[in-house]
């Protein structure tokens, strides 16, 4: 068992959850980033925007922080020594997958973030059923993909 691992997982989902229960009681606003980057794209109130856009510098900022204090980013690419690699399935795949995830984070009514940290945490039935639908739907995909499909490791 590798304990940096363990522990950097620790700290970051004791940093997320830090970081949704002050942006809920600073602001009273849940923490769902398709949420927040979706109205700071958009329409939304005016002033409404910089807490949007420092949530979303501190999301983007985050990794780049871990970097320069020596830390990797784990194997988030295809071999050792590689930062990030090409898409799986190429680009095309990835901004349809992507279209695809604005869309249902649309039809949701949020995404894994504002469902999954904050919903949960406040016992709403709702995000219980988007929780448990997200999940499903992951497990299924990876299964069609490395078994039915035959690709991806």
């Amino acid at each position: 068992m590798d304990w940096t691992t363990s522990l950097q997982g620790l700290i970051g989902g004791v940093l997320i959850g830090l970081s949704a229960t002050w942006l809920m009681a600073t602001l009273g606003r849940i923490a769902g980033i398709s949420g927040i980057i979706g109205t700071l794209v958009t329409a939304r109130p005016p002033g409404d925007s910089a807490w949007r856009l420092a949530f979303v510098l501190g999301l983007v900022s985050g990794p780049v922080v871990v970097l320069l204090a020596g830390g990797g980013l784990g194997n988030v690419a295809g071999a050792p020594g590689e930062v990030i690699g090409e898409p799986a399935g190429g680009v095309p795949l990835m901004l349809l997958a992507g279209l695809l995830v604005g869309l249902g984070t649309g039809l949701g009514s949020g995404c894994t973030s504002g469902h999954g940290v904050c919903g949960l945490s406040r016992l709403s039935v709702r995000s219980m059923v988007a929780t448990v639908t997200f999940l499903v739907a992951a497990i299924v995909t990876v299964f069609v993909v490395r078994h039915v499909i035959g690709g991806g490791a």
